[in-house]
């Protein structure tokens, strides 16, 4: 099975991380994640990062170093997930509905997150 290769962002301010909730009806609802998206063929991570965070957030995007990568299976699909920080221009709106968040560094264990993401949730915590 080819991994789909997913990108995220990791923005933090004052030791807070944002994220968004996975609507209803998708892969994995209800599980926090971190705001980014597939990678489309053409694009590279950071095009497509930029992509992501401008239709979800309507944000603009400055991408900076990978933090964390992760091959995960789950059932229905691999995803290889690249982990990246980021700062932004804007302030981030829900474009899509989804709930948004500023999630203190100590709660995001406490969380329900995709499984893919638990190391670095373990990383971030710690």
């Amino acid at each position: 099975m080819t991994p789909v290769v997913v990108v995220a962002a990791l923005v933090e301010r004052d030791d807070r991380f944002l994220l968004t909730l996975r609507p209803e009806g998708t892969h994995l609802a209800g599980h926090w994640e971190f705001p980014g998206g597939k990678v489309h063929v053409s694009e590279t991570h950071a095009e497509a990062l930029r992509r992501e965070l401008h239709e979800e957030l309507d944000i603009v995007a400055d991408v900076g170093e990978r933090v964390h990568q992760v091959t995960h299976a789950y059932p229905e699909a691999v995803v290889e997930l690249h982990f990246y920080r980021c700062g932004f221009i804007g302030e981030p709106k829900p474009m899509l509905g989804q709930q948004v968040r500023w999630v203190p560094r100590g709660e995001l264990a406490g969380l329900p997150f995709p499984e893919a993401d638990r190391d670095l949730i373990r990383l971030l915590s710690g």
